[in-house]
């Protein structure tokens, strides 16, 4: 993985940023986005503008059939079984939102339960949590070990015969935790319920096979992944979806329409009401096909090398407390004593190092950790080992300036 070769075709990369080359820590936030993607969304505006599905001219039916092919790239990047699986949304918020509205309200009854862990990001806790005043449903959460992980024990423990949505993190955005999706989807299935996958964090940077997994729901953005910003996927196994109302009603979502009632389109479509994003799907397809060609296996192992020599180097600073287990996925949550993350992140973007400081949409997980906020530097296929030593080089540096003030 030649990743000298790879920054190249992120031109946003090539700045400096209070006088000092960027270097980009931010990629969980958003990632950046390559040539092929931005010259795929420019060539749509260009050439195709048209509206899809409606049309027989020349350019609906390339805007159509490049619209269409990119549902198909998804379908091939995540293994489902068919197109019809694949729901093209705004991003992983609105996918969760709509299995919340759409699959939970018609299928929860009080006395029902809900299952998520403390490390879920707000987008996988503010649904659940409505969806269960709307039912009388009860929200249960898997206790989290103190390294920021969760036993299969627990997970056993906490999910009962009353369980029906169990709706889990991939990645946590915060500790970095890789959680054990395939095992929790069984214990979810032998009592019964259903389960809801939070890919934000997960698509981006590991291979996914939806099949494999046996998720009913995986939900995912394209801009973490390369692609455009208000871009994401909804993958439901055939059968659930089709049992399920649409959310959005209007045009291009429906079969006929009756002074009085209506009829939907069959899969995906029935889900997309209005003009769908079709340029933002056609670069998230040409940001799968740049994906690919890197290779998520490559990118999986150069973020777990990066996530390593973070961790060595970090832990050599005074003062630091890094938050999540050991093993992680490629981002580092921190705090230096005595200094507000956003102190921190302030004197590190003047030394023009990018990173995200806050409660990253995770409260009540920040309340687990005891704190208000935290750092959060994390990592993606086209950062380096020297960012790092950026990273520390800054933080150093705040320490120093800090420990003067005071």
């Amino acid at each position: 993985m030649d990743v000298k070769a790879i920054r190249q075709q992120f031109p946003i990369l090539d700045q400096e940023v209070n006088g000092h080359p960027l270097v980009y820590l931010d990629s969980s936030a958003t990632s950046q986005k390559p040539l092929q993607v931005i010259e795929a969304v420019d060539a749509y505006y260009r050439q195709d503008n048209s509206n899809v599905h409606r049309g027989v001219h020349t350019l609906g039916t390339r805007a159509t059939d490049k619209y269409e092919g990119a549902r198909e790239k998804v379908r091939r990047f995540i293994n489902a079984k068919s197109t019809a699986e694949v729901i093209f949304t705004r991003g992983t918020t609105t996918s969760i939102n709509t299995v919340a509205y759409s699959y939970a309200r018609a299928n929860l009854k009080a006395g029902d339960e809900i299952v998520i862990t403390p490390m879920e990001h707000h987008s996988n806790i503010i649904p659940w949590q409505q969806a269960a005043k709307a039912t009388g449903a009860t929200l249960k959460y898997i206790p989290l070990q103190d390294n920021g992980t969760f036993t299969l024990d627990d997970v056993r423990e906490t999910i009962t015969g009353n369980t029906k949505i169990v709706a889990v993190t991939h990645v946590s955005n915060v500790l970095g935790t890789v959680n054990p999706i395939k095992e929790v989807a069984q214990i979810a299935h032998q009592n019964g319920a259903v389960i809801v996958i939070d890919g934000a964090q997960g698509a981006p940077h590991m291979k996914i096979d939806v099949k494999e997994m046996d998720c009913d729901f995986y939900a995912f953005s394209g801009h973490k992944m390369c692609g455009p910003t208000g871009i994401g996927v909804l993958y439901g196994k055939k059968e659930l979806l089709e049992d399920m109302e649409p959310v959005e009603f209007g045009g291009e979502m429906i079969d006929f329409v009756n002074l009085y009632d209506s009829t939907w389109k069959e899969l995906p479509w029935k889900f997309e009401g209005g003009t769908p994003i079709i340029a933002g799907a056609i670069g998230l397809g040409a940001a799968i096909d740049f994906l690919n060609d890197v290779g998520l296996e490559n990118i999986t192992a150069h973020e777990q090398r990066l996530a390593d020599y973070a961790l060595e180097n970090l832990r050599k600073i005074d003062g630091i407390s890094i938050y999540g287990p050991e093993k992680r996925a490629a981002l580092v949550t921190f705090n230096l004593d005595d200094v507000h993350p956003h102190d921190t992140a302030t004197v590190l973007d003047a030394e023009g190092v990018a990173v995200r400081a806050g409660h990253h949409c995770a409260q009540p997980l920040m309340k687990w950790l005891d704190v208000v906020a935290t750092a959060r530097a994390s990592f993606y296929l086209y950062n380096t080992e020297e960012d790092i030593d950026r990273l520390v080089d800054g933080l150093l540096k705040t320490k120093e300036y800090f420990g003067d003030v005071f």
